[in-house]
């Protein structure tokens, strides 16, 4: 499910199209100053995404990527170019999988809100359906879930002092105040009268646990975040769309890719927008017991974050959902995005209810 802006690429079955909305003169008058951009950029939009506007950004030979916010967003705390900049400049020497900023800009008379761009990784993105001429094999994909696990634990083991990295966020009270916030967001964007999330915010809101752990966290791990290399299609180039990490319990972080990480028997409206319930992948169980062996960290209480994870998503689709409703935007695969909340809550409230994360 693609909640977030694609940072970087397409997958080998994907299109983009020009850029809607913007002064090629402006930005190349404002780019020249910058070495390493000849003179005459041309830019692309990804086509990808439901938040995060992304474009392809060619100069000469070499291809960048420019992020900006969606038209018409008044999320509060969402959508900071600034900060997303600033923290893959500070992470990009100690992690490996995250892109090379190169410039944010300010000024919104060039492009008409604030924008970064960063360079592009080529490879190949998983969305919601099977790349073309890529054999999506039990193996292969079997493969690709084992490393994406890999890669999550490798993030959460950073050392946070070594590399001084506690300045990205508060890890005390963090928990707290992302149930506090999410359940404030999804009252002020709220459009239909779902009880299944009703009974999840009240529910998270007395179950809070006090939090141990302390990690970098990416808070929006999913395959259609990770650029696959083009000659290995189960090795993992780079990491996209780090706009919410921050400093804070990694098992926030491993309770949204598990929710993300939707399973044969899940609702529909779920697997329509990606592919780890196809056959070879972990499943929510499996990656869960991989993530507990490689860190050590005690996931005992894994069911309240996936819980929350369920509502987050549910609430961000709801976001976008109200956009639409509001005539913000357009976009026609916003219309359905309701029905996506509602399954969020379903699986919330099965965790909930059953005691387990996983179907099977």
């Amino acid at each position: 499910m693609s909640l977030r802006e694609r940072n970087m690429l397409m997958d080998r079955s994907g299109m983009i199209r020009p850029g809607e909305n913007l002064d090629l003169g402006l930005l190349n008058q404002y780019l020249k100053d910058w070495p390493e951009f000849e003179e005459g950029v041309s830019i692309e939009q990804f086509p990808s995404g439901f938040s995060n506007l992304t474009y392809l950004v060619k100069s000469g030979p070499q291809e960048f990527v420019l992020r900006r916010p969606p038209v018409g967003a008044d999320v509060k705390g969402g959508h900071d170019m600034k900060r997303e900049y600033d923290l893959l400049t500070k992470i990009n020497p100690v992690c490996p999988y995250s892109p090379r900023p190169i410039l944010h800009c300010a000024d919104k008379s060039i492009i008409g809100d604030e924008f970064f761009i960063m360079e592009r990784v080529r490879g190949i993105i998983l969305r919601n359906a099977p790349p073309k001429n890529m054999p999506m094999t039990s193996d292969l994909m079997h493969s690709i879930s084992s490393n994406a696990v890999d890669i999550l634990c490798d993030l959460h083991q950073i050392d946070l002092d070594k590399n001084n990295l506690w300045e990205l966020g508060k890890p005390e009270g963090y928990v707290q105040r992302q149930v506090t916030g999410w359940i404030d967001r999804y009252e002020k964007s709220k459009t239909d009268q779902l009880p299944g999330m009703e009974e999840l915010g009240a529910w998270l809101s007395k179950n809070v646990p006090n939090s141990q752990a302390v990690a970098l966290i990416h808070n929006d791990f999913k395959y259609d975040n990770l650029v696959l290399s083009l000659d290995d299609n189960s090795e993992v180039l780079a990491v996209l769309d780090w706009e919410m990490a921050t400093i804070g319990d990694p098992l926030m972080d491993l309770g949204t890719a598990l929710a993300y990480w939707v399973e044969l028997m899940d609702p529909p409206a779920l697997k329509a927008f990606n592919l780890t319930w196809m056959p070879g992948n972990l499943n929510r169980q499996q990656v869960l017991e991989k993530y507990t062996e490689q860190t050590g960290i005690d996931t005992s209480n894994i069911n309240f974050y996936y819980v929350f994870a369920c509502f987050k998503l549910g609430v961000i689709c709801q976001q976008i959902y109200a956009r639409y409703k509001k005539g913000l935007t357009n976009d026609p695969r916003f219309a359905g995005l309701i029905g996506v909340v509602n399954a969020c809550s379903q699986n919330g409230l099965k965790a909930l209810n059953n005691d387990k994360i996983s179907n099977y």
